[in-house]
């Protein structure tokens, strides 16, 4: 590149990431203005994949299902390798932009991605999938003998439910353009004979008022209980064994 070019090309560089950084201050203050309070099950499920991370310490992470969440964000901020995956063109029809992480555009069923992780988190995504045991076959294919698979979703040991949105009493998801499956111990028991795994960490939440997920009102606090008690959501952590 001649000396003529260098200055003009550099200006230009400048300008576009002052542009940039000035474009992202506008998305995030208006982001801050507009926000509104919701509760949601993210607490809980978070605070369980950090738990985990913790007592774990994986150099190498995979997000599957980031969607447009800092979560994988997060993880690279404690120091290990992740990387984040989402079906984005199948699950997304009018696209999905995450601004926290790069999000490679993979299906879990069937992923193209090569090599294997430490540590696979799945956080509320599963009860989406309709084929639900060729997508944990996928996580499992991705995950290092030895390594962890994590997974949060609505869960209840009495039964599995195709679609909680669809349930009498549901307080939201109706219209939703997806289903919500809750998962039961038939499932996870499968799902461990079928990939060589074994659970090292279960917890139970009440989330709602209700039998299932969604069904009653949402409790101000959820409360952990007893896997006998009245539940709609699991954390797991399952071990591949090696």
């Amino acid at each position: 590149m001649t000396p003529l070019l260098t200055k003009p090309l550099t200006t230009v560089r400048r300008a576009a990431g002052r542009g940039l950084a000035l474009a992202i201050k506008q998305l995030t203050k208006r982001e801050w203005e507009r926000q509104t309070f919701g509760r949601n099950e993210r607490p809980i499920e978070y605070r369980f994949v950090f738990e985990q991370v913790t007592h774990a310490c994986p150099e190498t992470v995979l997000d599957v299902g980031s969607g447009s969440t800092a979560l994988p964000s997060l993880l690279r901020s404690c120091g290990m390798h992740v990387t984040a995956m989402d079906n984005v063109t199948d699950y997304w029809p009018g696209g999905m932009y995450n601004r926290h992480y790069h999000v490679l555009d993979d299906d879990i069923r069937a992923p193209r991605l090569s090599g294997s992780f430490d540590m696979v988190t799945c956080v509320s995504v599963l009860e989406h999938i309709v084929e639900y045991d060729r997508a944990v076959r996928g996580l499992f294919s991705l995950t290092n003998p030895g390594g962890r698979v994590v997974i949060t979703c609505p869960y209840n040991e009495g039964g599995y439910v195709a679609n909680a949105y669809d349930m009498p009493g549901a307080s939201y998801g109706q219209n939703a353009p997806y289903v919500c499956q809750q998962y039961d111990r038939t499932n996870l028991d499968r799902w461990l004979e079928d990939n060589g795994a074994e659970i090292e960490r279960q917890e139970y939440w009440r989330v709602f008022t209700g039998p299932h997920w969604t069904v009653g009102e949402r409790l101000d606090v959820p409360q952990q209980v007893d896997s006998d008690e009245l539940h709609q959501l699991t954390c797991l952590t399952l071990r591949k064994r090696g």
